[in-house]
């Protein structure tokens, strides 16, 4: 690897919003979840922002338009303006523009985020491959999103025009718990038409790009939920990063991470932006220690001793995964620690 491997998080000896000078935030599973706040979001954001922070708030769903994302936000108790938010939407129709001439017809699979984003980019958004479209873009279209539409992608993809795609997130956090994304559908039109998407989302840099032209950010903090698209995203982008865990990630999944799914910091919601992050002490010979924890690799499992907040016992717990795995994926079982955490 070119980089050295992360074998434990992080500490800060002051807030996360003092020592980085924008956020950039993931929306579903980090901010909200299935239309509503998660709990200690709205007070954390307002109190970095009133410090300083930049806030700026990057999604992979790509079916709602800045104007809309901003209002919602807004709605919650969290002042936005359109130019904060960047979504894949905006990252995919800055690819096509670089691939196909200025006013080619794009066949869009997906939802309203598109049509604008392609619109801004001088590109012409129209609905069926009877139209002669340079480029097939497909993101997330919402629950309701005809089967049709599958069809009109794989028409034209079958005919050699090119397909791009804003996201390839499988999964969805709502209301009612995980639900299939943008990936899953993407999957469909892989499966019958044997082609490959250009895909602008994260983790990957397309959509770095976008989120760092449009925020002006110099040290910038990725927030997420996802080990696969926020904490890859990071470290493609050579960004640090903190995981909250108030989506889809689990304990299990994160001290199993493999170097490039390794956040820099974690926290149990977005109240971690505002303190300071405790480091985690110690060595594969005698443990590794966080506030009242110890936690060891044993020969088929990860071991943790002590007593004190379940997060620390989970940085412990981190840094002997992690040390153990090196630059891959630990496989010895948490289970017995984690349960002793609660988690």
């Amino acid at each position: 690897m070119s980089r050295s491997v992360r074998t434990r998080p992080d500490g800060s000896g002051r807030g996360l919003s003092e020592a980085y000078d924008t956020a950039l935030l993931d929306l579903d599973g980090v901010v909200y979840a299935g239309g509503n706040a998660i709990a200690h979001a709205v007070d954390s954001l307002a109190t970095a922002g009133s410090g300083g922070m930049h806030l700026a708030y990057v999604t992979n769903n790509a079916l709602r338009t800045p104007d809309a994302v901003a209002a919602h936000l807004t709605e919650l108790g969290i002042p936005t303006g359109a130019d904060d938010v960047i979504t894949s939407a905006q990252a995919v129709a800055r690819l096509i523009a670089e691939q196909v001439p200025s006013g080619s017809r794009v066949l869009v699979i997906g939802g309203d985020g598109l049509r604008v984003a392609l619109r801004e980019r001088g590109l012409v958004p129209v609905e069926s491959a009877e139209d002669d479209p340079a480029a097939v873009v497909q993101g997330f279209g919402g629950p309701d999103l005809p089967w049709g539409r599958f069809a009109e992608a794989c028409y034209a993809i079958a005919r050699g025009v090119p397909w791009y795609a804003s996201n390839t997130d499988l999964t969805i956090p709502g209301a009612r718990g995980i639900a299939p994304g943008n990936g899953a559908a993407v999957e469909v039109v892989r499966i019958a038409t044997g082609a490959e998407p250009q895909v602008a989302g994260k983790p990957l840099p397309p959509m770095h790009r976008e989120t760092i032209l449009r925020t002006g950010a110099k040290r910038p903090l990725v927030v997420g939920d996802r080990l696969d698209t926020d904490i890859e995203g990071a470290f493609n982008g050579d960004v640090d990063s903190l995981l909250v865990l108030t989506g889809v990630t689990d304990g299990a999944q994160l001290l199993a991470a493999p170097p490039q799914h390794r956040p820099t910091y974690v926290d149990a919601d977005l109240r971690g932006l505002l303190t300071g992050q405790p480091e985690v002490t110690g060595d594969e010979d005698g443990g590794f220690r966080c506030g009242g924890w110890t936690a060891s690799a044993g020969g088929e499992r990860l071991e943790l001793e002590g007593d004190g907040e379940a997060l620390d016992g989970l940085r412990a717990l981190c840094a002997a995964a992690w040390t153990a795995g090196g630059e891959n994926a630990c496989a010895l079982d948490p289970g017995k620690a984690l349960a002793r955490l609660g988690l």
